[in-house]
């Protein structure tokens, strides 16, 4: 490990000391103001004659020339552009927010648990009810939760080539980097390239875990602002071995002689295991403004009448091989090696009309078309019936969306029906934020969903006798009513509360026997079940950063209530994550550092058990686990535009009872350093 870091300075010291050169000092708001002088190593002069220069030298000695304005690039003239069109701008500082979201999400896991091995699957904390894609996905959830969908992919718009590396170690023998490079061929056209790569073999045998994502985007829009294009292609590949769990607990728990602290010398179930996910995906949005009236050449905001187009092709693959039969998921299979495969091909077309308008604000309508194909290899004929191969067919629906500002108060919402097709019934959703002063905000947001559930619930087809089903006749829509209440103050910290009401509640469970049970064979017996009664969640979260000059405290806490007349829906009941930090710059300003420790702590409750063979978590009420503590030591660090990170994780694992689990039969990582380094640098 030492060696690693050594290594790793050295690699990175001469780029970041070479970036000083290339990029002039930063403000302390880290406005990263570029001139051009130093981007593009020209001056900014017109270009005249020597002879011209002469002329005009005298005239210039009895009256000075006047100061001209320097052409500057900001960082916020980096721009960052959502699936819905919403515009950020690159950030390259160091906060306690940039720390929460540095892991293989890049997103703040607080409402998530992960498992031992860096890319594995992610036990669910807490459960958001008010974000539902309208329509079914191949299932294998467990397994999508690193997978890149066409809402993640981010589009740029940014004056000079931009790139970022975010590089991180892995558990053993892997690295985590995350490249993107992004740059104009002109101003109104930009694109974009990125690729992760990631490997990492893991503590325990037979868990190595690796990915592959690569994604292309572009952007281009006419100089007059009526036509504008933006599309992107997007090639994924995650797979995991899969050892199901610990073979013998004691080895982890009572591991009185030490002989199992290499914990490669484990048992577990298996040894010959894989799952993969397996995607690519076509995505092309246009847009026509029929009518663009402008007041005036400063008129940002004009009224518009604008006709659209999104298409999407996406395949998307689910895998489960084994070389050898394995007790654990079932005594007699139909054949081996199991091969188990699942596949879904989709096609969008989305027409739209929008109408817009200052004083009314933004309407769209829009009419969809969605052809789907699940599949399997060929029909299954059994004792109990016949399993098609396939799911098969076309929604058509219609839909609209608004959005305005009037004042402080901003409105938006979407509501989408469906004419024909069996998958899905309607959804519904609308916000409004309400400005109170420039400190406080007030939010309320409402949604309303009606859809079949994930294909895997509805049809699967494996080499395991116990693993085939279908219901897609049997199984109702799952509907959710969701309010959700927001009040934001720069004092008094940020208040989440949201309630939802679920019908036909989805889950997955296992019909094991005790016996079965305590042969470790529970997971062979997992199938899917729908609740008939009314499942209530309360959430309620709240976040509120303390600082005392170079020292701050940051806490969020989560408070979750379920009220239900079975067992089917688990999660803890209490959440927190405090983190205790130090901030300050050093070596004359020439580095920002935060170091700190973060403790994290959730109620321990009946946590789900995980299915390799499906990719999925699944319910269980015959133990509970949790009330354990984390903590995180990190010393983190900022110069010019590189983040360098350096974190020991789960240190009291050092002196603390082997009782921490992400799942059944799954620990939880012991104490480990890792580092890495997230780096913009610009052309």
């Amino acid at each position: 490990m030492r060696f690693l870091f050594v290594a790793l300075f050295f690699f990175v010291a001469p780029a970041i000391f070479a970036q000083q050169d290339s990029l002039p000092p930063a403000k302390t708001n880290d406005s990263l103001k570029l001139e051009h002088s130093d981007v593009l190593g020209v001056k900014q002069i017109d270009s005249i004659t020597k002879d011209s220069l002469r002329s005009k030298k005298a005239r210039n000695a009895k009256t000075p020339l006047k100061p001209q304005k320097k052409d500057s690039i900001t960082i916020k003239d980096y721009k960052i552009i959502s699936y819905l069109r919403d515009t950020t701008y690159l950030d390259t500082t160091l906060t306690i927010r940039k720390e929460y979201k540095y892991n293989y999400l890049r997103a703040d896991d607080f409402e998530l648990m992960p498992f031992a091995n860096m890319g594995q699957q992610y036990n669910e904390l807490g459960k958001d009810f008010s974000h539902v894609s309208y329509y079914p996905s191949i299932g294998a959830t467990a397994k999508n939760v690193g997978y890149a969908e066409k809402e993640d992919i981010k589009y740029y718009n940014v004056p000079t080539p931009m790139t970022e590396l975010m590089f991180k170690t892995t558990m053993e023998q892997g690295q985590f980097l995350d490249a993107l490079l992004t740059f104009n061929m002109s101003k109104r056209f930009n694109a974009s390239v990125a690729y992760t790569g990631f490997r990492s073999l893991g503590k325990y045998r037979y868990e190595q875990a690796q990915d592959g994502k690569f994604r292309v985007t572009f952007n281009y829009v006419t100089e007059n602002g009526r036509y504008d294009v933006r599309g992107h292609i997007a090639a994924q590949e995650l797979e995991d071995q899969e050892s199901g769990g610990l073979e013998d607990r004691t080895q982890f728990e009572d591991d009185v002689t030490g002989d199992f602290q290499d914990r490669a010398k484990i048992d577990l179930l298996y040894t010959n295991a894989r799952n993969r996910i397996l995607g690519k995906r076509y995505v092309l949005e246009q847009r026509y403004k029929l009518v663009n009236h402008k007041k005036d050449s400063t008129d940002t905001d004009p009224t518009s009448l604008a006709i659209g187009h999104e298409f999407g092709y996406e395949t998307k693959m689910y895998d489960f091989r084994q070389t050898a039969q394995n007790d654990a998921l079932g005594e007699d299979p139909f054949l081996v090696p199991i091969e188990d495969r699942a596949r879904l091909k989709t096609m969008f077309n989305k027409g739209t009309i929008q109408f817009s308008n200052r004083t009314l604000g933004k309407l769209a309508g829009n009419v969809s078309l969605f052809n789907y194909n699940y599949y399997f290899n060929s029909v299954l004929i059994t004792d109990e019936g016949t399993i098609q191969n396939k799911l098969q067919g076309e929604e058509i629906s219609v839909g609209g969306t608004y959005s305005n500002k009037i004042g402080p108060l901003s409105l938006s919402g979407n509501v989408n029906y469906t004419v024909v097709g069996d998958l899905t019934g309607n959804n519904f959703d609308a916000m409004a934020k309400y400005q109170l002063n420039e400190n406080n905000s007030v939010t309320g947001a409402i949604h309303a969903s009606s859809r079949m559930p994930d294909f895997n619930f509805l049809l699967y087809q494996s080499d395991y006798r116990n693993f085939n089903w279908q219901n897609n006749d049997t199984f109702d829509n799952v509907s959710i009513q969701n309010i959700s209440f927001g009040f934001d103050s720069k004092w008094l910290g940020l208040l989440e509360a949201e309630y939802s009401a679920i019908d036909n509640y989805t889950y997955f469970a296992s019909t094991a026997t005790q016996d079965q049970i305590d042969n470790a064979q529970e997971t062979a017996f997992v199938k899917p079940f729908q609740e008939t009664s009314t499942i209530n969640h309360l959430k309620v979260k709240y976040t509120k950063e303390l600082k005392w000059r170079k020292w701050a405290l940051m806490n969020t806490v989560m408070y979750q209530d379920v009220t239900q007349d079975s067992q089917v829906l688990n999660l803890p009941e209490l959440v927190t994550r405090n983190t205790l930090y130090f901030s300050s710059d050093v070596f004359k300003k020439a580095m920002f550092v935060q170091t700190g420790v973060t403790f994290k702590y959730f109620t321990s409750y009946n946590m789900n058990a995980y299915n390799p063979l499906l990719g999925e978590f699944y319910i269980q009420n015959n133990e509970e686990l949790g009330g354990y503590p984390l903590l995180d030591v990190f010393i983190n660090a900022k110069i010019r535009q590189t983040r360098i990170y350096f974190k020991a994780e789960h240190l009291n694992s050092l002196f603390s009872e082997p009782n921490y689990y992400s799942a059944p039969n799954y620990p939880y990582r012991d104490f480990v350093i890792r580092f890495g380094l997230v780096w913009n640098f610009f052309s």
